[in-house]
């Protein structure tokens, strides 16, 4: 073999393998960028109007209300559930949960620590003191805020999508209800009838139950209905109105939310004295139902509208 041929074949040899390590050090180079992301905190706005900061999204949750359990559970995002309020009932499976309390009693701190949550989903009609009492102790707490309608609900699916990494989830579900709404508004739509709607929430005192004001949910989803919602003329959100209002406006139909917590039941109201007279009462229009629908802001309230319509409007819905 020739002096060059030698000289050649040593070159080409020296070629391949500074190659195959350049080849080496880029592969090398690639594999460490995807065993070790950036990872970008994560910063959103609570309902509190606090901007509430995540080093990544939630893995581990505790929740705080009712309506923000069901959020989790609708957009595929149960499994990042460890804890959970006592009123938290929905969807069945979370009765494996932990319970921390709540309700109308008190939060278990001790027992939501323990569970070491990356994220707590309150709720901002909890007492600003209680959430202080779980950031001292160095919780990370967010405020779902609480939705007077459907957009607001909406922004909130997409909140809780974000937290969780459940943003395409929470999309196809918002997409999915919206349908259902326009469904529903397009067959009252066409009704001139305006039943006039009298929702109890709690007699207690016969003489001047309580309803829903203008401004709440139930007062949307009764409008939405088809119906006219007879609490919208009084003041505030929550409040009594006496019995003599009350057979003056004379309701068309009366929808019983207390059934749910109290069993109130058509007959038992039949019984009232004065109530009698009501044109609901006589004509055998009053309906329990299931308050749970209309007073949790979770996405059970389109489930809520379409019972709202179908009490109001049957004839739409045969």
């Amino acid at each position: 073999m020739s002096l060059q041929v030698k000289k050649n074949i040593h070159w080409t040899s020296l070629s391949l393998f500074f190659g195959m390590l350049l080849l080496l050090f880029t592969a090398c180079s690639t594999l460490n960028v995807q065993r070790a992301p950036e990872t970008t905190p994560l910063q959103l706005t609570d309902g509190l109007g606090r901007t509430i900061t995540l080093s990544a999204t939630a893995k581990r949750i505790v929740s705080l209300a009712p309506s923000n359990t069901e959020i989790l559970f609708a957009i595929g995002a149960g499994d990042l559930l460890v804890g959970r309020d006592s009123f938290s009932d929905y969807p069945p499976e979370v009765s494996s949960i932990t319970d921390i309390g709540g309700g109308f009693g008190e939060f278990n701190i001790e027992a939501i620590v323990a569970l070491q949550p990356d994220l707590v989903l309150a709720a901002d009609i909890i007492p600003p003191e209680k959430i202080q009492a779980l950031e001292d102790l160095g919780l990370t707490v967010f405020a779902i805020p609480n939705p007077v309608d459907f957009e607001g609900l909406f922004n909130n699916l997409q909140l809780v999508g974000e937290l969780t990494a459940h943003q395409k989830e929470a999309q196809a579900l918002i997409a999915s209800l919206k349908q259902r709404i326009q469904q529903v508004e397009e067959k009252v739509m066409f009704s001139s009838y305006k039943p006039r709607v009298f929702y109890e929430l709690d007699a207690s005192d016969p003489n001047a139950p309580w309803t829903a004001g203008p401004g709440t949910f139930i007062d949307t989803l009764i409008t939405m209905a088809g119906g006219f919602n007879l609490g919208a003329s009084l003041e505030s959100a929550w409040a009594q109105i006496s019995l003599e209002v009350l057979i003056q406006q004379d309701p068309d139909i009366i929808i019983l939310g207390d059934y749910t917590w109290g069993g109130v039941t058509p007959e038992a109201l039949a019984t009232r004295a004065g109530w009698e007279v009501l044109t609901a009462v006589k004509e055998n229009k009053v309906f329990t139902f299931d308050d749970n629908l209309v007073s949790r802001p979770g996405p059970r309230l389109v489930d809520g509208l379409e019972a709202m319509a179908r009490l109001l409007h049957p004839e739409l819905f045969e």
